[in-house]
């Protein structure tokens, strides 16, 4: 199952409100995550976390751009964490019972990962725990630094990220009796849990809109590669 982070704000960006709703090459910037989810064949659940005031925002969205497709909606925290500590309790039952097997995490401020990146973190988690997508340090502009566990050099690390749904649980259960916060969600499997997080290639255009120049970077980006797609 996925899930779509959309619960952050759009200061450095330059927006009034939620980044994520932003016009991006004719349609808000979270549509185009969730409608790739809609195309990945392991994906069979999927959850929008939105800010809090912002549920019929998203419902609207959805009925828009994705009127056929089934999300879920999940109010998220004051925080990238408290986000993902919510959207957890809202699985809790489904991952506790086994139904749940891997949970992958994405952010909506990256509408340019393809269906491939989402099909290949999740047969990574299912393989070895956890995995992420990194890119050396060169070759992109955004996201966070990281070292490999085996010591190799730096790499700025991407999403989607994928973790075994039972051991990401237990690593925010663990990080919410230390109140720990954690800046991506490996940072917190890797703090809390013995997973052997793998990583694999990201891709050079899976850009995060950080600023407001990365708007027109990503409008270039998703005309060339809805067309490549057959996407609207």
């Amino acid at each position: 199952m996925a899930v779509v982070l959309a619960a952050g704000l759009g200061t450095r960006v330059g927006a009034d409100g939620n980044k994520a709703y932003l016009p991006v090459a004719g349609r808000p910037m979270v549509a185009w995550s969730l409608e790739t989810l809609t195309t990945v064949p392991d994906v069979d659940r999927i959850v929008l976390v939105h800010r809090k005031g912002e549920l019929a925002l998203a419902r609207d969205m959805i009925a828009r751009e994705l009127p056929t497709a089934d999300v879920e909606l999940v109010e998220g925290g004051d925080t990238r964490h408290g986000s993902e500590l919510n959207v957890l309790r809202h699985l809790q039952t489904d991952i506790e019972s086994g139904r749940i097997d891997v949970v992958l995490i994405h952010d909506a401020a990256r509408p340019m990962a393809g269906a491939e990146m989402f099909t290949r973190a999740l047969a990574l988690a299912r393989e070895s725990g956890g995995a992420i997508p990194a890119l050396p340090l060169r070759d992109v502009v955004t996201t966070a630094l990281r070292r490999p566990a085996d010591g190799s050099a730096l790499v700025r690390v991407q999403t989607p990220q994928a973790f075994r749904a039972a051991q990401l649980l237990a690593a925010y259960r663990s990080s919410e009796r230390h109140r720990f916060e954690g800046t991506d969600t490996s940072s917190c499997v890797e703090a809390f849990t013995d997973v052997a997080v793998q990583t694999f290639p990201g891709e050079p255009h899976n850009i995060k809109v950080t600023y407001a120049g990365d708007i027109a970077t990503a409008e270039r980006l998703l005309t060339t590669l809805s067309g490549r797609r057959g996407s609207r």
